[in-house]
């Protein structure tokens, strides 16, 4: 089958399409309630109360068994907890007397870690935001379920076609750990530079194509009385995902982040990554940051920048929904990519969810990701939460914001150069730890890019000579 290219599947998101296959790594052994092993539907189509048809074989090929009251835990971000419920009240439909219960929360592996240890974890968890559960240390102890049988059983509400078959092409790359599928990735996230597109109409400027031009907008902005740039204060990461990360590209491609993420000797003091982190820093040298943005948690730096206090904002594609009630009418908030030469933006389906392997009730966690992941919840993904699902057809008929509209005009303009996340924040804590802490250093002049650089660098050599850490790689 001939390849999409990431221009062709993200249109493929805004129109009804026939599914693609995804080349997703098989398991080595089939999972509970593995798909082809479920008998024939014993519920008619008819009975259930959907808003769209199913066909028979979709009703339960997971094995759901009946009156179940699966556990789901899920990490308070800014896409909210109404698209969750609204797929639990979907589950709740396809098997009537069943149900998941949808408790959000912060700080998923402090809260979740005992139980994970305990033998006792949540049936389904999305394991994002600072925080998170260290996937590699879980991978390392099986503690991650094999989520093949959800990929190869039927959509939900895409008759012929498998779960695999209705996400965008290359989507859950992201997801595989050692062969197998372990995170199913349900938000097609956009990461850049967040500003008022009224705002820039209002007073005449052009969003800049070079970081020359960024810095000579930032002269003109401050000599406003307004602070060009701010950011997520106390979670400085931001900056590196919305910023630094598309800087390094622009220098180099893909290849100096790859090195990072396999701990490639001196990987964090390759001249590219050196010279980018320079290059981020002329906004502390200039005075550019809004003061006091480091004192500030994610949530209030985005309602200073709602309030035009500041210009910039680092952010992924869910800022509009995050901060839909704070945003002033007519603010028109749109994404743009890192100025530098060519065309390139940070793109690809985040927000992980997991199914642990010592779930009580592990076919319900995996037919909740099949009702989270369907075409009808990503539908109401676009509609409600402004952000997008890698789902084919998931934006069909639905009326975008600025945001996401912005966020695929980017994508498309940047074509073959739309590159994933880094992979050691997932794969090493101490590392992902390390580089937040030194990020927030950096962004307030106590300590230099070389000195950035250099701290990272050790760290990573500190995690590379561990021979408790389980090692991962990637190549592309």
């Amino acid at each position: 089958m001939k390849k999409l290219t990431r221009r062709n599947f993200i249109r493929a998101s805004l129109i009804a399409s026939g599914g693609v296959a995804l080349n997703a790594c098989a398991p080595a052994q089939p999972a509970p309630g593995a798909a082809g092993d479920a008998p024939a539907a014993a519920v008619d189509p008819a009975d259930l109360d959907l808003p769209f048809e199913i066909a028979p074989d979709a009703i339960n090929p997971l094995n759901v068994p009946d009156n179940v009251t699966a556990e789901g835990v899920f990490f308070s971000d800014g896409y909210g907890h109404e698209y969750i419920q609204y797929a639990a009240d979907l589950f709740a439909k396809v098997h009537p007397g069943s149900k998941v219960t949808v408790e959000p929360i912060q700080g998923v592996g402090e809260k979740l870690r005992p139980r994970f240890v305990g033998g006792n974890p949540p049936d389904v968890i999305d394991n994002a935001g600072a925080g998170a559960l260290d996937i590699g240390a879980l991978m390392s102890e099986g503690q991650l379920l094999d989520l093949a049988p959800l990929f190869k059983a039927p959509s939900l509400d895409t008759p012929g076609k498998t779960v695999e078959e209705t996400l965008f092409p290359g989507s859950q790359a992201g997801g595989v750990i050692d062969g197998k599928q372990v995170v199913l990735n349900i938000a097609y996230t956009v990461d850049g530079i967040w500003y008022s597109k009224t705002l820039f109409e209002e007073k005449g400027w052009t969003y800049p194509s070079t970081w020359d031009e960024m810095l000579a907008l930032c002269e003109t902005i401050k000599s406003t009385g307004m602070s060009p740039w701010t950011y997520q204060g106390k979670y400085p990461d931001y900056m590196f995902a919305g910023v630094l990360m598309g800087q390094i590209y622009k220098r180099a491609g893909i290849k100096p982040m790859i090195d990072i993420d396999n701990l490639v000797d001196g990987a964090w003091l390759a001249d590219p990554v050196v010279e980018s982190v320079k290059e981020l820093y002329t906004l502390v040298e200039n005075d550019f940051i809004m003061p006091g943005t480091e004192g500030l948690n994610h949530t209030e730096a985005q309602a200073e920048w709602l309030k035009g206090k500041a210009v910039f904002i680092p952010s992924g594609s869910w800022l509009e929904n995050e901060m839909k009630d704070m945003t002033p009418p007519n603010f028109n908030m749109v994404v743009g990519e890192v100025p530098g030469p060519g065309h390139a933006i940070l793109a690809e389906a985040s927000e992980p969810y997991i199914v642990p392997a010592k779930a009580k009730n592990p076919e319900a966690g995996l037919e909740f990701l099949r009702c989270l992941i369907s075409k009808y919840s990503a539908r109401f993904f676009a509609e409600k939460i402004s952000s997008m699902m890698p789902v084919i057809g998931g934006t069909e008929g639905v009326k975008i914001s600025s945001g996401l509209e912005s966020a695929v005009k980017v994508v498309e303009i940047c074509g073959e150069n739309v590159f994933p996340f880094m992979r050691f924040g997932g794969w090493y804590n101490d590392l992902n730890k390390e580089a937040a802490a030194k990020m927030g250093e950096l962004l307030t002049g106590k300590i230099t890019p070389e000195q950035y650089c250099e701290a990272c660098q050790k760290m990573a050599d500190k995690v590379k000579a561990d021979p408790e850490v389980t090692k991962f790689t990637r190549t592309s």
